[in-house]
């Protein structure tokens, strides 16, 4: 099975469309959203970041690294840069993934994981299951704390949580150059790791 970038919407919204009728209102219709995997042969070469005009979103697709494989530079080039992450296949039914198979873990270093931007994005999102209270902390380039949200419990399946596991984190402010998840003394997975320019 072949896997490719794709855009969602490769031309320009017009407001007659159909689509836009404002009881189908819907924000993804209107802005690109690429799917990438980790394979550099499997990507649209006609996709040109400096020539994207409309707010884009890059959705990683995780489905293609090898479960224990070290994340660090797979999706350098769609602008992110891991470090002290691991691509996993969950066995604990605790931590199931949101979609396809495969998940991020903060990994050597339990319960941290850190995403670099090599362009500064306005929002980052992910699917998050934890063992503890889990923090997404954006940065500047100065690191320089810009905000944090926070999952307030475990969401751990099959618990006594009153959060769902798979619970949407994310974090909307200009200018963020890296951003960091931690779960002190805990474990988590990431998955659908999203980030908007």
């Amino acid at each position: 099975m072949v896997k490719q970038a794709t855009l969602q919407s490769n031309k320009v919204p017009r407001i007659e469309d159909p689509k836009f009728a404002l009881d189908n209102f819907n924000i993804e219709n209107i802005e690109n959203q690429i799917a990438t995997s980790s394979r550099r042969g499997q990507v649209d070469s006609g996709i040109e970041f400096a020539k994207l005009t409309l707010p884009t979103c890059i959705c990683l697709d995780l489905e293609d690294l090898k479960c224990f494989e070290a994340v660090e530079r797979q999706y350098e080039r769609w602008g992110v840069i891991f470090h002290n992450s691991l691509a996993i296949q969950p066995s604990n039914p605790a931590f199931p993934s949101h979609s396809g198979l495969t998940v991020l873990m903060g990994a050597p270093k339990s319960g941290f994981l850190e995403a670099t931007f090599l362009r500064p994005v306005n929002s980052v999102s992910a699917f998050v299951t934890s063992s503890q209270r889990l923090v997404l902390s954006a940065y500047d380039r100065d690191r320089q704390l810009l905000g944090q949200t926070v999952l307030a419990s475990a969401n751990l399946a099959n618990s006594d949580s009153g959060i769902s596991p798979n619970t949407l984190l994310s974090i909307t402010v200009n200018n963020i150059h890296s951003v960091t998840f931690c779960a002190f003394d805990g474990q988590f997975t990431l998955d659908d790791f999203r980030f908007c320019l």
